[in-house]
């Protein structure tokens, strides 16, 4: 079994927003595994179920703010007894990216982001799969906590439609082939399907 989350903000004033690409990863990813499935509420948030060959994955969407998406992983990690972190998937926007990059990683820190230390403090350890996408840096003077919420600008927005697409393809790789054979086709900067 697989858990793919994407974190992001609910509520409609934050669709589109930065901080919430995973949520865009997620949603089209839902839409390539389990075209028209409706999402059930569970766990602080929504969750679609599919089959990828043999494989059960779990689409998760925290119904929580960002800095709270631990509490959703949490309890649908031990409801479903997933038997390894590994098999978590956590996709996520990335500051330190530019935008339109995705970099997967098999572990890691939260790089200051505060959906991955509420997910790292609720599991215990931070050995657990990630999927980053570059969403650029704020300007010098602009607040971090601004620039995340804002939407993104028309140039971003045509470079990010892009990279979801990519991103869903990487997750896909991750579901059948692992973390790194995931990263090896999609951290190298091509453009991978």
């Amino acid at each position: 079994m697989k858990l793919i989350v994407g974190i992001g903000n609910p509520g409609v004033e934050y669709q589109r927003t930065r901080h919430n690409a995973g949520f865009e990863v997620l949603d089209r990813l839902a839409r390539r595994m389990a075209p028209g499935e409706v999402a059930r509420s569970r766990f602080k948030g929504s969750t679609i179920e599919s089959m990828d060959g043999e494989e059960k994955v779990i689409l998760l969407k925290p119904g929580t703010y960002v800095n709270r998406s631990g509490e959703c992983v949490a309890e649908a990690i031990h409801f479903y007894k997933l038997q390894s972190t590994e098999d978590l998937l956590v996709v996520v926007d990335d500051t330190a990216l530019p935008c339109g990059t995705i970099r997967l990683r098999s572990e890691g820190g939260d790089g200051g982001h505060n959906g991955l230390l509420n997910i790292n403090q609720h599991l215990g350890d931070d050995a657990w799969c990630r999927l980053r996408l570059g969403i650029d840096a704020p300007h010098p003077n602009q607040p971090l906590e601004k620039y995340v919420l804002e939407r993104f600008n028309p140039d971003q927005q045509d470079t990010m439609d892009d990279s979801y697409e990519r991103a869903v393809n990487a997750a896909t790789c991750w579901i059948q082939n692992g973390i790194t054979s995931a990263m090896n086709q999609y951290n190298n900067g091509s453009q991978a399907d």
